[in-house]
């Protein structure tokens, strides 16, 4: 994975540091406590906030908080 990792940072002309095992975390989180399908637009909506100017870690708090009160009724 670091291969891929560094060969699409580099494709998409990003910074190489990127803390997988974080976004691997809030995904695992997403699909296991609201639905699956909603994993990877979660880290896709998080990166678009980062890359808006939010704290990487203010980013995923925010979605860990909403994820703790989320309901499958929700």
């Amino acid at each position: 994975m670091d291969s891929w990792i560094e060969a699409l940072t580099g494709a998409l002309e990003l910074p190489a540091a990127v803390d997988t095992d974080t976004v691997l975390d809030v995904a695992r989180d997403v699909a296991h406590n609201v639905e699956r399908r909603a994993a990877p637009l979660t880290t896709y909506l998080v990166g678009v906030a980062v890359g808006g100017g939010m704290a990487p870690e203010v980013a995923v708090e925010r979605v860990r908080e909403l994820v703790q009160g989320w309901s499958a009724a929700d």
